[in-house]
């Protein structure tokens, strides 16, 4: 199309007035609205020139018209070479062969065999050439986008796969595994029972964890599934967390898709277990939950130790985790000291409102 727009005024300037001059124009106007039919509907036109490679000699018939009517030699010439260039790009080298053969030879008997048809007639052999090259060179770019596609894809399971375990079995077992250390180093009979009634429990309770782990990773998501009330399950998550903390909330709070609820209160968990690993046995643990205008806040504080000066040891993935989890969902998620410079550790995550209608769809 954009080849019979730049040279159907050049050649309709040198063409007799009269007779001449309606008959090119016409046939420049059926080239560009059948070239026009075939551009805007090519997810329909596609399939069939796929599965029929004969339908593309409409469009050289097409082109042909337009060489009888307007001569090789004319600007509307360079038209031709669109088709062997096209069946370069959808049928490769063997199509485009066939129709940059035959395209040659219509271009070289139109044009007598003069100079400018003969270059033309090479023009299209040409065009036929650089549409299969770009053909395969397109092919092997897809090929690579869609493995470095599904090589993101496998990483990114495996990364929430991680975050899984780490937030449910791997702490539970953490836990078991303490009791078995304190279970060897006691001869009491009653403290003994008391440690393998714990680890019982714990054992449980990593089954458990595996099985909802298994299903939520299995589970089709659903996406008119109700939301979750967050401040339901916040309480919640205080109630079975490894000490007391207490929760304010200010104001009601939004309605929340299960996918995003998931992963605020896997944040939530992880602050608080570190509250009362590392805060201290006397520090008080508040979670507080509002919104405003534009996001839902969600803070953890302790008036604790704060902040170990160390980074994290190897193996532990906590802090990773709740920032990944943070990026997934499309919140800000800042952890640090509590502001004014008073002791302890402040986790906050913003979550912008927006998510909650496209995290429900």
């Amino acid at each position: 199309m954009a080849m019979i727009a730049l040279g159907a005024p050049l050649a309709l300037g040198r063409t007799t007035p009269g007779a001449p001059t309606y008959l090119v124009a016409a046939a420049i106007v059926l080239t560009f609205m059948l070239s026009y039919v075939l551009f805007r509907d090519w997810p329909r036109f596609g399939p069939l020139l796929l599965r029929h490679r004969w339908l593309l000699a409409v469009d050289m018939a097409v082109s042909t018209l337009l060489l009888a009517t307007a001569t090789p030699a004319s600007p509307l010439g360079f038209v031709a070479v669109c088709t062997p260039l096209l069946a370069g790009l959808v049928y490769g080298w063997h199509g485009s062969a066939v129709y940059a053969a035959v395209q040659a030879c219509a271009v070289t008997a139109l044009g007598s065999a003069s100079a400018p048809a003969l270059m033309l007639a090479l023009l299209c052999l040409l065009a036929g050439a650089a549409g299969s090259s770009l053909r395969d060179l397109l092919l092997r770019f897809g090929a690579a986008r869609a493995g470095l596609a599904a090589a993101e894809a496998a990483r990114a399971e495996r990364d929430h796969l991680a975050r899984e375990m780490h937030d449910s079995v791997s702490k539970t077992l953490h836990g078991l595994a303490l009791a078995a250390d304190a279970l060897s180093r006691t001869t009491d009979p009653d403290t003994i029972r008391r440690h393998a009634d714990l680890i019982a429990d714990a054992a449980r309770r990593a089954a458990t964890e595996s099985r909802e782990l298994l299903t939520d990773l299995r589970r089709a998501p659903a996406p008119d599934a109700p939301g979750t009330s967050l401040a339901t399950e916040l309480q919640a998550r205080i109630a079975t967390a490894p000490g007391p903390a207490e929760l304010r909330l200010s104001g009601p709070l939004p309605e929340v898709p299960t996918p995003l609820a998931h992963h605020l209160l896997a944040v939530t968990a992880e602050a608080l277990e570190n509250a009362h690993r590392h805060a201290g046995t006397t520090a008080r643990i508040t979670v507080e939950a509002a919104t405003d205008a534009s996001h839902l806040h969600l803070t953890v504080e302790d008036d604790g130790r704060g902040l170990p000066a160390e980074p994290p040891a190897p193996g532990h993935f906590g802090l990773l985790g709740m920032r990944e989890r943070a990026t997934a969902i499309g919140a800000t998620l800042r952890i640090g000291p509590r502001p004014a410079g008073a002791p302890g550790t402040r986790v906050h995550l913003a979550l912008p409102l927006s998510a909650l209608a496209e995290g429900g769809r």
